[in-house]
């Protein structure tokens, strides 16, 4: 039996690129598929030459294409991209990060960096707006120390191994260091003015550690900042994920008034150690995003304790605090975090604790509050964006 050249392209357009979870067909990536009685040849164009999971779509391609009736024979060949079909898949991408408004920027053209903005004021994510399912979760804390980056990486990866689509954006922009701990083996891919996030166990990634040297400082003021936040949020192809994770730096400043404006529907976690100290300074980090009228829904209580070879629990930050916190909040506590060797190395070699040793008690903790985190569902309240140059009694808790 000859194959059906129109049942061909339709199980091979079906195909799901693993990197953009998009269609190979709307994408571009067929470039040249022909059927001759029982032997077929496919041609497919990747945007680069080093694109990530190449591999697995190549598998992929095999074998829907192995599955058709009539099937016998493959000539495979993998390409890249011509800048036109570059620049047609830009504005794919582009129309799926801001909807339909992307195109009327582009003005009908997808040419280089001439049709868009970067960063425009007033454009939005499409996972950002009112009516998308998406949750942004602010992951915060007051002081520097408490290993908020370790939970909101293994955090992360919890909430994809659960079966979730996860972003995570590294707003740290001072003390980048999410990179490393995720443990990424490629940076973010740039097609002109968009940017394909990097991605590892199934979280897709942004972060200024992919842009500057490591030991490279940022010394910027608050408008660069919060204009290298906008550009990751606005010129990333992000999908529209389940969640997007917000590694936020320590403290009060400029990054909680950004995330404030940009993704006025995020929700906060805050992140302490026991000890009442770092607790009190915690608490300051939720009252803030409070009077920016984001919602706090829960505390995670890191390092709570570290069980010793002979089986004992030893307290090394004292107790209470994360229990104190959420109670002084009026939210819950999502879980406690032991303090094990593992997850130091495991961030120090971009290893998570919760991909190297799923059935420690530490990836327990963090897959028990990814749960805890999804079953919260959405806050409810959805406000207006807050303008950065609003007074200060317009961002005054009300009452």
């Amino acid at each position: 039996m000859a194959v059906n050249q129109d049942h061909l392209e339709a199980a091979l357009r079906a195909i799901i690129e693993p990197e953009l979870g998009l269609p190979l067909g709307e994408l571009g990536f067929l470039r040249e598929v022909k059927a001759r009685r029982r032997r077929i040849r496919l041609e497919v164009a990747l945007p680069v030459a080093a694109w990530p999971g190449s591999d697995e779509l190549a598998d992929e391609i095999h074998r829907v294409a192995g599955a058709v009736p009539g099937v016998e024979e493959i000539e495979f060949d993998l390409t890249v991209m011509t800048e036109e079909e570059r620049a047609a898949l830009r504005i794919v991408l582009r129309t799926h990060m801001l909807g339909e408004a992307a195109l009327e920027a582009d003005d009908g053209h997808g040419h280089g960096d001439h049709g868009h903005a970067h960063g425009e004021e007033g454009a939005m994510a499409a996972f950002l707006l009112p009516e998308s399912t998406t949750r942004v979760i602010g992951v915060s804390s007051g002081k520097g120390g408490v290993g908020k980056s370790t939970v909101t990486v293994n955090l992360a990866i919890a909430l994809a191994q659960a079966g979730h689509s996860v972003g995570l954006l590294d707003a740290d922009v001072y003390g980048f260091s999410v990179p490393k701990m995720l443990g990424t083996d490629h940076d973010p891919i740039i097609l002109g003015d968009v940017v394909i996030p990097t991605s590892a166990h199934g979280v897709r990634c942004l972060s200024m550690g992919y842009f500057v040297p490591d030991d490279q400082p940022v010394i910027w003021r608050g408008p660069m900042l919060h204009k290298a936040i906008q550009q990751f949020l606005t010129d990333a192809y992000w999908g529209q994920p389940d969640f997007v994770l917000v590694d936020m730096p320590p403290g009060t400043g400029d990054v909680a008034l950004t995330l404030a404006q940009v993704m006025p529907r995020a929700e906060i976690i805050v992140v302490t150690t026991p000890q009442p100290a770092a607790q009190r300074v915690a608490q300051r980090s939720a009252f803030a995003a409070r009077r920016l009228k984001l919602s706090v829904r829960g505390v995670v209580e890191n390092m709570s304790w570290f069980t010793g070879d002979d089986g004992t629990r030893y307290e090394l930050f004292g107790a209470g605090g994360g229990s104190t916190l959420a109670a002084d909040l009026g939210i819950p506590l999502l879980g406690q975090v032991p303090l094990v060797n593992a997850v130091r190395l495991g961030g120090d070699e971009g290893r998570p604790i919760v991909t190297v040793d799923p059935e420690a008690d530490t990836s327990v903790a963090f897959r028990s509050i990814a749960e805890k985190l999804a079953a919260l569902g959405p806050a409810r309240v959805y406000r207006k964006e807050l303008s950065l140059a609003s007074s200060p009694a317009s961002t005054a808790p009300e009452g």
